[in-house]
Order: C-alpha cells, then sequence, then structure tokens
C-alpha cells in the first residue's frame, strides 16, 4: 500500500498485492466508495496467482480531499498516475459504476498500449441523464435531489442507499447484511463531502458514447437487470453496442451492488474473461 503525487499535488492511495511478475488487474470504484469495496475481488484474484492493485480515487477513502478537480478527466489522469508510478502493463481494468466510466474514459484518453483488456460491472456509461438523445436516462432532478440529500445529511443518505436499492435489500424476500451496510456507510463516510457532491454531476452527466466507441481491446459488459440505480435498459445493452469489441453479459434479479452480494457468480465469470 502506498501513495502517488499527481501533476497537482493531490495524493492518491493505492493497493497494490501480489506478485510483479504476474499479471495485472486493475480495479476501480464506484461512487462514494474507496478500494475497500473490492475486498472480494482482490482475495479471490490474488487467490488465483494475479497481481491486484485497486485505488482511492481523489476525495474518496484515503486519498487527498480535495475541493476540486472531481471530473472524469482528473480522475483518468489520476489513474494514470498509478499505473506509471507501478509500471503496470498489458493491464486488465475493471470497473463497478462510477469506476466502469473512469475506466472507459482512462483508455480513451490516454490509450490501450498498456490494456489488456476492460470489464464494466453496473457501469454509468454510455450516460446517465436524460436529453433528447438520450430519452431513456434518468431526470436530472434525480440527481439533483441526490446532491440536495447530502448536504443535509450525508450520514444518513448514506444509510439509505445500501439499506435500500443499492444491493436491492429493499426487494420483496431480500435479507440485509448489517455488515455490508455498514461497510458501506463507512466508506462513504471516509471520504469528502465535496468530492462525493461534484461526484454526482461527473458520473450522471459524462456522456461516454464517443469514449466507447475508441475503445477496441475486448471488453466485458456485466449489467444485473434489476440495478435500481444504474438502470439497465439505459446502459449495459447500449455501452456494448458501442464497443467495438463489446461484450454483454446479463443477470436476471442482480443489483447494482452485485459484486458484492453475488462475488461467488461475478469473480468466477470475471475468471472466465481474463483467462479466456
Amino acid at each position: 500500500m502506498g501513495f502517488v503525487t499527481c501533476k497537482d499535488g493531490v495524493e492518491i492511495f493505492y493497493k497494490d498485492w501480489g506478485p510483479k511478475d504476474a499479471p495485472v488487474i486493475h480495479f476501480h470504484h464506484g461512487w462514494p466508495l474507496s478500494s475497500d469495496d473490492w475486498d472480494a475481488q482482490m482475495l479471490f484474484f490474488l487467490g488465483k496467482g494475479f497481481r491486484v492493485v485497486a485505488h482511492d480515487r481523489r476525495g474518496h477513502g484515503r486519498s487527498s480531499q480535495v475541493w476540486d478537480g472531481h471530473d472524469m478527466d482528473h480522475y483518468a489522469d489520476d489513474t494514470l498516475a498509478v499505473v506509471n508510478h507501478l509500471g503496470l502493463k498489458n493491464v486488465v481494468h475493471v470497473g463497478h459504476s462510477t469506476g466502469g466510466g473512469e475506466v472507459i474514459h482512462y483508455i480513451a484518453r490516454h490509450g490501450q498500449a498498456n490494456v489488456a483488456k476492460g470489464v464494466l460491472i453496473s457501469a454509468v456509461p454510455p450516460l446517465m441523464v436524460q436529453t433528447e438523445s438520450n430519452p431513456g436516462g434518468l431526470p436530472k432532478s434525480v440527481f439533483d435531489d441526490f446532491q440536495a440529500q447530502l448536504a443535509a445529511n450525508r450520514a444518513q443518505f448514506y444509510r439509505d442507499i445500501p439499506t435500500g436499492p443499492f444491493y436491492g435489500y429493499n426487494r420483496p424476500g431480500a435479507t440485509p447484511s448489517e455488515g455490508i451496510i455498514a461497510n458501506w456507510w463507512r466508506q462513504g463516510m471516509i471520504g469528502g463531502a465535496k468530492a462525493h457532491y461534484d461526484g454526482i454531476v461527473a458520473f450522471s452527466q459524462t456522456d461516454f458514447t464517443e469514449d466507447l466507441k475508441k475503445v477496441t481491446v475486448p471488453v466485458l459488459v456485466m449489467h444485473g437487470e434489476d440495478d435500481q440505480i444504474v438502470p439497465y435498459a439505459d446502459s449495459g445493452p447500449l455501452s456494448a453496442k458501442l464497443l467495438p469489441n463489446g461484450t454483454l453479459k446479463s443477470y436476471p434479479g442482480f443489483p447494482h451492488g452485485m459484486p458484492t452480494t453475488e462475488a461467488e457468480t461475478i469473480n468466477a465469470d470475471l475468471l472466465a474473461f481474463i483467462r479466456g
């Protein structure tokens, strides 16, 4: 574990586990969490002989709680700083939710020379917000309300999300895990309110359409059909169509947070794609 200092002085926290000569998987977390959200994947792939890397996005987790730079360009540049600092080559980049947008924008912005494959899990591309060209998106008022709730009572807002739609615990017959809920809250509250407030705009209003078209490495798009955070119909299938070498794998009944609640299935499918 350590920190890399970016060109604007921001310190990005990262984890780097496993043999230096092993194949590398770099994990990119969702909003408003941290690299800790990849525990189930990092331990699994470490046990399979991989080198696993994950970083806390600026303003999130243990990285610098700066007030600015909370946009996809900075997220992509911070990723490059981690990749260069560690000298990573032939990397599989795996992103969940906002992290999926970060992965696509990083590859499109900085090139594919050191990228082997990409994986988008419950990811925000192509575009979350509703526009004339994206009529199936969510109204901007939804994201405005997210910001209002965060500003009014972030601690309660970060309790309500994992208790309800993030893991599908609001569905009939669901069995909520207090540990999972508390861990989501813990990760969120460690991060900075300003980063999370601005991050809502970054993940909802960034249009990744042109980025997706540029990425020619193999990309697996994994999405739960009962995703209440990033609705399936306007995300996964559209991204897979825009990607020149994209493959869609959907999961009936799986929630947004499926890497945690459905780790066994997700890990097995990730492994098959990475080794394939």
